[in-house]
């Protein structure tokens, strides 16, 4: 199983106006943490796209850019890049070039996103929603396939047999596709053949099992391979103690989702259930390594996923803690779940990438920044 993280890149508010503090430290930082976690020998960073006050990258491709030239191994994914409100080819031209910067490491996660923010933005239609991210992987696929497209559809200009460069290492450069559990988005990836992200960031995992063996079904119903990889994606927090891990990340978790949850009329989050969360059978992967470990491989008997990411910055935590418990990630737990799940499949080869439209229990909740 490969091992990784993904961020939002979250930035603290300013408590009287709610605007946006400190974005050039945060990315700053950011970029030390993809690098550490290179260092560290974990297998995928992922980096999420946003257009609101509360996160700091509207593009990924430029941090992963600035990435690409400090790393060596490590893969580099946006997480997620929401398609339906960009332009395939330039999602296609910006990883193209990630990857011939990084030798071979760039991989795309296209989402529908979580938050509405980017549609009015950049003038689309939120009436449009589903029929929009069809159309444009459709055309990010096509773009993948070929050098020269020709291609008409609804919500876009067509294309008249043009050239598109430059064009990547990976043929193909990897695609994977976030999806929050839902049967339309598993059989979309499943009848497309693209691995598959699901995140789960609240209540028992086992609800999400048959959504991957939905998955498994309709890849062979298609004519797919039936092991097209799975990525688990999950909300987390390591520290060498667990209940030290549990205290840094109660606070801005506790505030990111009840901020989250105002606007779409979630509850408040207790420490009740945030302590209950962190239990094996709960969504959270907050706790010392063992129990990281331990966490993650009762998921692996649930799921037998190919990738593990874990997002640690579940709103802003202090970056030391934060380079900590990559490290830990890195050199404690990631070389356990190695040996106990075998080294998995090349990476590079076959699409893999993070993200996340997420579910979460009583209802299926985005993640933030899906």
């Amino acid at each position: 199983m490969e091992i990784g993280i993904y961020t939002f890149a979250e930035t603290p508010l300013d408590p009287e106006t709610g605007e946006q503090r400190d974005a050039g430290r945060r990315v700053r930082h950011l970029l030390e943490e993809i690098e550490l976690a290179d260092q560290v020998g974990l297998d995928v960073f992922g980096v999420g796209e946003h257009h609101r006050p509360d996160y700091a990258v509207s593009s990924p491709a430029i941090p992963l850019a600035a990435a690409a030239r400090t790393t060596e191994r490590i893969r580099l994914t946006s997480a997620v890049s929401v398609l339906s409100s960009d332009d395939p080819v330039r999602v296609f031209q910006d990883f193209s070039l990630i990857d011939l910067i990084s030798g071979g490491r760039a991989e795309i996660m296209a989402g529908r996103g979580s938050f509405i923010e980017s549609f009015p933005l950049f003038g689309y239609d939120l009436d449009h929603y589903n029929e929009l991210f069809e159309e444009k992987l459709e055309l990010l696929l096509e773009v993948r396939e070929r050098t020269r497209i020709t291609w008409e559809g609804k919500h876009r200009a067509s294309i008249p047999d043009r050239p598109v460069y430059p064009r990547p290492v990976q043929a193909p450069i990897p695609v994977w596709v976030a999806v929050g559990g839902s049967g339309q988005s598993v059989d979309r990836a499943a009848r497309l053949g693209l691995p598959m992200a699901l995140a789960i960031i609240g209540g028992a995992p086992e609800r999400f099992r048959p959504a991957v063996e939905f998955f498994r079904e309709r890849l062979a119903a298609y004519g797919n391979d039936p092991d097209t990889p799975v990525s688990i994606n999950s909300h987390g927090f390591l520290a060498e103690d667990g209940r030290e891990a549990a205290e840094l990340a109660f606070g801005p978790f506790k505030e990111t989702m009840d901020r989250i949850g105002r606007e779409r009329g979630w509850p408040p989050t207790t420490r009740q259930r945030f302590d209950a969360e962190r239990t094996l059978r709960g969504a959270l992967f907050v706790g010392s390594p063992q129990e990281v470990i331990d966490k993650i491989m009762y998921q692996y008997e649930l799921f037998r996923h190919d990738r593990f990411l874990i997002q640690l910055t579940v709103g802003p935590m202090p970056h030391d803690r934060v380079l900590k418990a990559i490290e830990l990630l890195g050199t404690e737990v990631a070389p356990v779940i190695r040996r106990e799940t075998g080294e998995g499949k090349d990476a590079g080869g076959d699409g893999k990438a993070a993200g996340a439209e997420a579910g979460r229990d009583d209802a299926s909740r985005p993640s933030p920044g899906d």
